[in-house]
């Protein structure tokens, strides 16, 4: 009974959470969706049965064909057959069944598959006490909320948008909120069932879900669909400011998508496609990057009959694939992700102020993803290769190890009263501090620069474990500093002058 009791507050406080954001936010779509909900409350009553019935008919298909999406996934792993194939006929005869009782009878194998999978750490008991921080985003079906969990721990809810259009165009077509809350909360379930089977260090982590009002109705009879999603907390990715970021940012932005796209094109459901691939689907965990939006991810393969069924067609470009001989088009999945990851992704990110001696690669892949004349696994092995060639230091061959002779360096010291000059793009906005592999790139860098007559090193260090330079134009004085070094530019001797 306790933990039916905190069940039931969670529900509730989650409720009121959701309520209370959407009242402030949207208060004139409250009103009028309150109007329209009390329209079809008087509709019904008075409206003619045998339209109400031919409704009803039309959403639970509706909400049968949403079930047959879900149920495959459910399937595919052969630890869910019991050994004699009656898991698989149990769910066959679910397939054909329309009774009310089978959503949640669905819900329940969606939350044994995630116990086994030792994935689904939180439940409805975890959202007790929570608090509200701030909308993240909200759409045509969800909405997303960052919550503090009570014990301080941030994480992303993902909620039924009940304000949203397809909740509202769903009521308006079938007058019936409460079975529209289940065919949207579909899309939720189905993400949860995604998230469990494509795990990887590029997709966001599943923390738990939570039926809302599934233990009010364990004895049967309708599920409401208020289904929540826990997932850890990212920030959403914003393109305007990584443009503006220094090139190794931006390249691992680009080599997480390429890693992604790699594992998606073998997943356990086969090649997996991403059908509205654009950055607002994405979001950044400590620098990493990774896929929060799963629910328009398939796995289905095109039929053909000929190369002519074969057409991926895009605003600028059109390709043309092979029509493999199971009647399928070959790769079309993973060159749909290799071309819209070059048009939202490399196009902004990869090209622009590469290292010089990196340039030559990053064109090569520019015009392989760009007129995919690459699968995704020699993508990613002409991406692994920049990694290699910018981590060890490989690419500045073009920098004479002599050059760190101009400069004297004194260990142990930082600098005071500095004068900072600004450079682009930096990893401050009050000075100058780039990445560089050593203090031999820092010197060249320096030299390259008219401000510069000094630059310090300490133990800060980037993704790729490269050092953090800051560059000035001069200092007052020394002070000691056991993690940094300073190294100042050498005065040459006046010439002397000619007699």
């Amino acid at each position: 009974m306790p933990v039916m009791g905190n069940s039931l507050r969670a529900a509730a406080l989650l409720a009121f959470v959701v309520l209370s954001i959407l009242v402030s936010l949207l208060i004139s779509s409250v009103q009028q969706f309150g109007a329209r909900i009390s329209h079809f409350s008087n509709a019904t009553v008075s409206g003619d049965e045998e339209e109400s019935a031919s409704l009803r008919w039309a959403l639970n298909s509706q909400l049968n064909e949403r079930r047959r999406e879900i149920i495959p996934l459910l399937l595919l792993d052969d630890d869910d057959d019991d050994g004699n194939g009656e898991s698989r006929r149990f769910f066959s005869q679910r397939d054909e069944a329309l009774d009310s009782s089978l959503d949640y009878n669905l819900w329940n194998e969606i939350t044994h598959g995630s116990r086994r999978a030792h994935m689904d750490e939180m439940g409805c008991d975890s959202l007790v006490d929570m608090q509200a921080v701030e909308i993240l985003g909200s759409g045509y079906t969800k909405l997303v909320v960052k919550v503090n969990l009570a014990g301080g721990q941030p994480v992303a809810l993902k909620l039924v948008n009940e304000q949203g259009i397809d909740m509202g165009k769903c009521v308006e077509d079938f007058k019936d909120p409460e079975g529209c809350r289940q065919l949207v909360s579909y899309k939720l379930k189905k993400e949860i069932v995604l998230l469990q089977r494509l795990q990887h260090p590029n997709i966001i982590k599943l923390r738990g879900h939570c039926a809302g009002d599934a233990g009010a109705q364990r004895g049967g009879g309708r599920e409401g669909g208020r289904v929540t999603v826990i997932l850890e907390q990212g920030s959403p990715l914003q393109m305007i400011q990584l443009l503006q970021s220094p090139w190794e940012d931006r390249f691992r932005v680009c080599l997480d998508l390429v890693r992604l796209l790699h594992f998606l094109s073998q997943s356990p459901l086969g090649s997996v496609a991403l059908l509205d691939f654009q950055p607002r689907q994405f979001v950044t965990v400590s620098g990493e990057l990774k896929l929060t939006d799963l629910d328009d991810a398939s796995a289905e393969e095109t039929v053909c009959q000929t190369d002519a069924d074969c057409s991926l067609q895009f605003p600028h470009r059109n390709f043309s694939l092979p029509c493999s001989g199971r009647g399928v088009c070959e790769g079309l999945n993973e060159k749909m992700n290799i071309y819209n990851a070059y048009r939202y992704f490399f196009t902004y990110l990869l090209p622009h102020q590469a290292p010089p001696g990196l340039t030559h690669l990053v064109d090569h892949i520019m015009n392989s993803t760009g007129e995919l004349k690459a699968d995704i696994n020699q993508t990613l092995e002409a991406f692994e290769h920049i990694l290699l060639l910018y981590k060890s230091g490989l690419h500045l061959d073009n920098v004479p190890p002599s050059i760190i002779r101009d400069y004297t360096v004194m260990r142990g010291m930082g600098t005071s009263g500095n004068v900072e000059y600004r450079c682009w793009p930096s990893y401050s906005q009050q000075g100058c501090v780039l990445s560089v592999h050593s203090a031999r790139e820092a010197a060249h860098i320096c030299n390259s620069h008219s401000q510069c007559s000094s630059f310090s090193l300490s133990g800060r260090k980037t993704w790729t474990g490269h050092l953090l330079a800051s560059f000035r134009s001069s200092f007052s004085h020394l002070v000691p500093d056991g993690t940094s070094e300073v190294y100042v530019k050498k005065t040459k001797a006046p010439d002397s002058p000619t007699v």
